[in-house]
């Protein structure tokens, strides 16, 4: 099978390198000097190159601010049975996109980004398959992540999404507020540097992507619990009610040991 992959990112060069190993593989980026150090992949040099090539699966790995202006850069030059997929953590405008454009399509989104994981230690990692894809391209795509073997997922659209606001908003909103409590008057022990450095890979990312985490319509319902559970420890704190502290802390592990 002849398969395409736009974006030679971290994501992207690893999408490479696990393809290429049962399929022919070719790869795009705008940055020519990614694609060239890519082992066992057809560099191309233009988008015009995939009317060559002609992919049976076009996976665009570039940023999420990119993302549908990437697939309409290159839907002029690819034949109407190539199947779209995408990667983006949040789908955002992605439905609308491909109700409208001819292309089959499969969504999925790997949470293992790498900023924290180890693209070459994904085993147990999780993954999504949006249900509304195409059933065809979603087997494919089942079969290949199996293969990595990787938890899969199945959820809609709009389920993603609101469970990103869990999986993404949650821990990003709480780095985020961390590191904009951040002083230079700080001795920092082993659990702050901890928290530094997950927020430091948090920050990392492109602003586009957290803004559009942080955007995602479920966020503020995620924002106004963060709120919620901070006024309640403010209330324990300033009682000093050692009880009311005993018991919230039990509810945390208790949540904890549920995950």
């Amino acid at each position: 099978m002849r398969i395409a992959v736009i974006g030679a990112g971290s994501m992207g060069s690893w999408l490479v390198h696990e393809l290429a190993e049962f399929h022919q593989v070719g790869v795009y980026d705008r940055d020519s000097s990614k694609t060239m150090g890519i082992k066992n992949a057809l560099p191309l040099g233009s988008f015009e190159d995939l009317a060559q090539f002609r992919p049976e699966f076009l996976f665009n790995a570039v940023s999420l601010r990119n993302t549908i202006e990437a697939f309409e850069a290159a839907a002029p030059f690819l034949d109407r049975d190539c199947f779209l997929v995408d990667i983006a953590s949040i789908k955002g405008e992605l439905p609308e996109y491909y109700q409208q454009c001819p292309f089959r399509f499969v969504s999925c989104h790997p949470m293992f980004g790498p900023r924290f994981a180890l693209l070459n230690q994904i085993k147990n990692e999780n993954l999504i398959i949006i249900s509304e894809s195409n059933e065809k391209a979603k087997k494919y795509l089942m079969s290949f992540f199996e293969k990595c073997q990787l938890n899969i997922f199945q959820y809609s659209f709009s389920e993603h999404d609101e469970l990103m606001s869990y999986s993404l908003t949650l821990p990003f909103a709480s780095s985020i507020t961390f590191a904009a409590c951040l002083t230079t008057k700080v001795v920092p022990g082993t659990t702050f540097a901890h928290h530094k450095d997950i927020a430091r890979k948090v920050l990392e990312e492109d602003d586009f992507l957290l803004a559009e985490v942080l955007f995602n319509p479920h966020s503020i319902r995620q924002l106004e619990k963060i709120c919620s559970k901070l006024e309640f420890l403010k209330h324990i704190i300033k009682a000093r009610d050692y009880e009311e502290a005993e018991k919230f802390l039990a509810r945390l592990r208790k949540n904890l040991e549920q995950q």
